[in-house]
């Protein structure tokens, strides 16, 4: 069954003002009030009302106020609370468990994000640290592809570049070169003797190759280019590798 709108305690004069179904706009001695109430709220708010004698104005004016009043704040703060509730459960949903615990909680979505700011601008120092050494420890092992290895360390250096910690690009590039495994030696020998400097895309590009190219390498091709079982060979084999990247 709909709950019909309705306005109490208007005057003739008052009723004229009413804008739309529902809504009342009621003047009460320059004290404007909007709202939309339901006939069971406020006659059951009425009661507190006493009867306007003419000594109790202050009262009687003050309860009126309030009770045509506190409808519209009381909506306005559930709507409030309601969004406030549902924003911190979406704040919370898309936050690991490991950081989460660590993050003092708040009852209002605005402390709860200026005390996650609070713990990450503090943090700042340590990450870029932290991906310094990763950065300066990593290898390339049969576990990944060179394409993903050289795509994680340009991440790494894209993050520290947010720190603030800024790493040039031949300075990357070095760090790729010494990151990879002794079967690309001569791949950065060849890189060393050249007087150009590549670009990271170009040294992802020329890894992938190298990458494929000793997939498809014989046993003993790897053996004579690596070790050598003679003088010739092993000059040859190295001749062979060093006109491939020039």
């Amino acid at each position: 069954m709909a709950v019909l709108p309705s306005v109490i305690l208007l005057s003739t004069h008052d009723k004229n003002k009413v804008r739309r179904q529902g809504v009342a706009k009621i003047n009460l001695c320059s004290t404007t009030i909007v709202g939309v109430f339901s006939t069971t709220t406020l006659f059951n708010d009425s009661s507190r009302i006493p009867m306007l004698s003419g000594e109790n104005y202050t009262e009687w004016k003050d309860k009126i106020l309030l009770t045509l009043g506190l409808p519209n704040e009381k909506a306005a703060y559930e709507r409030w609370e309601r969004s406030n509730r549902l924003s911190l459960m979406l704040i919370k949903s898309h936050i690991s468990q490991s950081i989460r615990g660590s993050i003092p909680d708040c009852d209002r979505v605005k402390a709860y994000m200026k005390a996650i700011d609070e713990q990450f601008v503090s943090s700042d120092k340590a990450l870029a640290s932290t991906l310094m050494k990763k950065l300066a420890s990593m290898t390339l092992d049969k576990s990944r592809s060179v394409r993903e290895h050289i795509m994680e360390m340009r991440d790494i250096a894209a993050k520290l570049k947010s720190l603030k910690v800024e790493i040039s690009e031949s300075f990357l590039v070095h760090f790729i070169l010494n990151s990879l495994p002794s079967e690309y030696t001569p791949f950065k020998i060849s890189y060393n003797t050249h007087k150009e400097e590549w670009s990271i895309n170009e040294l992802l590009t020329m890894c992938v190759q190298e990458e494929e190219r000793l997939k498809h390498e014989t046993p003993e091709s790897v053996h004579l280019v690596t070790h050598g079982k003679g003088n010739t060979k092993k000059g040859k084999g190295k001749s062979v590798l060093m006109k491939k990247w020039q």
